[in-house]
């Protein structure tokens, strides 16, 4: 398995190239070590100190995530976010700030970014959050993966991010397909809901597993609806993916 400096396996652009991540915040000792933390897994990292650096950064480096902090010296990252959009549309915004008020991550959310950390926080937690938001958003892929996942009569096309059952095509958010590959990539096996939510969401959601039954609901509904089950349920332990018994 290809893996970062950090054990952690290589995400690189679905093309192969390295993903490319943009880290706005006035604190230059704070950008440099995030820098160079997203620098450790590989990838093309380039820090701005302001809104006006933010945004002319952004059209040349063309950034697949901005780790964006909230205030900002000429403006605040709200506003810069609405922009960034104009530049690069899709692009994952994880903010950064310290203000941890409710509203705050409202507006936040609102105004179209992905997540949102507080200060202080564990570079870890940003590193691992920043890589959940690419995985889901299909803007990156493991270097260990192949193209396609076969399991029974459900395919995956992971470039194509297409997947179909006996043919017929299935249209899974971005989320619901992450939690489908890992399944698939582990046939027969069962995988706990703390599997899960480490390798699909990427970090710990605070012990809210519930996430985890809600998007498998999901699937069963797009993946078994009318057909013989594949997604199954092992009480206590988790659930396991396998082909249909007939």
């Amino acid at each position: 398995m290809n893996t970062t400096r950090s054990g952690r396996p290589a995400l690189t652009r679905p093309d192969g190239t390295p993903l490319r991540v943009l880290v706005v915040d006035d604190d230059p000792d704070l950008a440099e070590v995030l820098t160079g933390a997203l620098r450790y897994e590989g990838w093309q990292v380039r820090a701005a100190a302001d809104g006006a650096s933010a945004l002319a950064a952004a059209r040349d480096l063309q950034p697949d995530a901005v780790v964006l902090d909230v205030m900002l010296p000429d403006t605040d990252g709200f506003t810069v976010l609405r922009e960034l959009h104009t530049v690069r549309p899709g692009v994952c915004v994880l903010f950064l700030t310290a203000r941890d008020a409710v509203e705050d991550r409202i507006a936040g959310i609102t105004a179209g970014g992905d997540d949102y950390v507080t200060k202080p926080f564990s570079l870890e937690e940003v590193v691992a959050r920043v890589r959940g938001l690419l995985r889901r958003a299909g803007l990156a892929r493991q270097l260990d993966e192949g193209p396609r996942l076969v399991v029974g009569d459900l395919a995956m096309d992971e470039e194509a991010r297409e997947v179909t059952r006996a043919g017929e095509l299935i249209e899974l958010s971005p989320t619901e397909f992450e939690l489908l590959r890992f399944l698939m990539r582990n046939p027969r096996r069962v995988l706990s809901k703390a599997q899960i939510l480490d390798r699909v969401w990427s970090y710990d959601f605070g012990g809210r597993a519930h996430v985890v039954e809600l998007y498998i609901s999901y699937l069963r509904k797009k993946v078994d609806a009318g057909r013989e089950p594949m997604i199954h349920t092992v009480r206590g332990a988790g659930y396991v993916l396998k082909p249909a018994t007939r």
